[in-house]
């Protein structure tokens, strides 16, 4: 009992000093950044009031923000106030930036969730037909159609989703997260998954050609190897070597690729958000650094990578409950 809360003791505090050091570099790099852009975000906000705004009052906005003060007075001004627990309050939004990333954080969620079982699914699925008929015609249309989708750009994947869906068929709504005209809170959860749909499913796309041709390669090694060549020998199927032989062998590395991909889904959030008109956390980021919206942009940022790297934590350990090897190699 002593050894195992001893390792666990180990592997939290070696996962916090990580994502201490983690998060202050994104933040460190991520001020540099806005601070270095051309948008001035104090023209932007007056630009946002819709109102003529005099030298003196401009003035004012100017010492409320502190753009006036030197970057780093400034950085650290925002850090003290974070280690209260304060992001700050979003320029563009007028509110604090935490109730905006409480807000949409859900959103995103639901809508990387979706993609997430979506892209492991299909790839996975796709990976072992591949494998079961490689060199055949199956798996050379299948390894054609992965090799196209790819290499095409998310957003341009979106854009004809919604054009044939959407604007075509009128099999799914243009966009949003909810029918137009209605209150959040009147949303029903089988409209907010009508919504979701069609960004779920043009996500999913960023990262699943990946796991389909990654499995389709374990699978065909595993097919070549000797224990498969006497299962053969003994009359059976391919269905049953999958069941029996294929899986357990192709399981954790399409484990693997599936939690690494989850970053990556993260990014590609951002495009499906924008592109379907999505309200997640993806579009609250492009309005921050197109509005140069320091606080919010920081505060997404930060969240994005605490999320991403607490999901990498967990997948590490769950590397190690379903392959005890990879456990010992750590102890």
């Amino acid at each position: 009992m002593k050894g195992i809360i001893g390792r666990l003791t180990r592997i939290f505090f070696t996962y916090s000093i990580k994502f201490i050091s983690l998060l202050l570099a994104v933040s460190i790099i991520t001020f540099v950044l806005v601070s270095a852009s051309p948008i001035d975000p104090v023209q932007q906000y007056i630009t946002g009031l819709g109102t003529a705004v005099s030298p003196e009052q401009r003035a004012e906005i100017e010492d409320y923000w502190g753009v006036n003060e030197p970057p780093v007075e400034r950085y650290f001004g925002w850090l003290s106030e974070l280690l209260k627990g304060n992001l700050g309050e979003s320029a563009i939004y007028r509110r604090p930036v935490a109730k905006i990333i409480g807000e949409r954080f859900w959103n995103s969620l639901a809508l990387m969730l979706c993609a997430w079982v979506l892209s492991g699914v299909i790839g996975f699925t796709l990976g072992c037909v591949m494998g079961m008929y490689r060199d055949r015609l199956p798996d050379k249309i299948l390894k054609k159609i992965c090799y196209i989708i790819g290499s095409v750009p998310a957003f341009w994947l979106g854009l004809i989703f919604l054009l044939v869906f959407s604007v075509w068929l009128k099999w799914f709504p243009v966009g949003f997260s909810g029918p137009i005209g209605v209150l959040s809170k009147d949303v029903t959860v089988w409209q907010k998954l009508y919504h979701l749909i069609l960004p779920a499913f043009t996500l999913s796309f960023v990262s699943f050609t990946n796991i389909a041709l990654h499995t389709r390669q374990k699978l065909t090694d595993v097919w070549n190897s000797e224990y498969v060549l006497f299962a053969r020998a003994r009359g059976e199927g391919n269905r049953i070597i999958l069941r029996r032989h294929g899986l357990r062998n192709i399981l954790l590395p399409a484990l693997t690729l599936q939690f690494a991909s989850f970053a990556e889904l993260f990014g590609g959030s951002v495009i499906a958000e924008n592109v379907f008109s999505y309200p997640g956390l993806g579009s609250a980021a492009v309005a921050a650094g197109l509005n140069s919206d320091v606080p919010l942009l920081l505060g997404i940022t930060l969240f994005s990578a605490l999320f991403v790297g607490i999901g990498n934590m967990i997948a590490n350990l769950l590397y190690g409950i379903v392959d005890p090897q990879i456990r010992e190699v750590r102890e």
